[in-house]
């Protein structure tokens, strides 16, 4: 039997695709990854646990605020969102639709891994508007921690890489 609590927390799952990556606004935390537990106890209380995709990124709390606001429009007695390393995030977290979202805003996803990162992955991108792999890394640095640039020598289009992380 499902509880009310349960109910509770995939409400709370589904009000946060709602809440965007304010540097991708069309990929929503869900989607990204970075939510690892939702939680609504007896007394009513929501709390959400999140794992940004690198210590330092500088959305930290304006997710965590983001977040917090979405679920206080729910009829809980208190929003708690919570910021953990415990669970590090890791590439594969960001879901297919996640995937496909980065795609379609001129982004190259990651590639799944099994945990072990070779740094060819970044030398051979497929660009996300031809799809040729005739494609230059030109930094491993992009404008964020979690972001390479590339450049594509069949379609003449830069492009950012979402890197693989382990």
């Amino acid at each position: 039997m499902i509880t009310q609590n349960e109910v509770q927390e995939a409400a709370i799952w589904q009000a946060l695709h709602d809440v965007a990556d304010p540097e991708i606004p069309r990929l929503s935390v869900v989607d990204l990854g970075v939510i690892t537990h939702v939680k609504v106890d007896d007394q009513n209380k929501a709390s959400i646990t999140m794992t940004p995709t690198f210590s330092g990124c500088p959305a930290i709390h304006y997710m965590q605020d983001a977040i917090r606001e979405r679920v206080a429009s729910m009829p809980f007695s208190e929003v708690e969102v919570k910021v953990s390393f415990e669970e590090p995030w890791n590439s594969n977290k960001i879901s297919e639709r996640g995937r496909a979202i980065l795609h379609e805003s001129g982004f190259a996803p990651p590639p799944k891994h099994d945990g072990y990162i070779e740094l060819s992955v970044l030398e051979d991108v497929p660009c996300p508007y031809c799809g040729s792999h005739h494609t230059t890394l030109q930094s491993p640095f992009g404008p964020t921690l979690c972001r390479s640039i590339h450049y594509c020598n069949a379609c003449s289009q830069a492009f950012e890489q979402f890197k693989p992380v382990a």
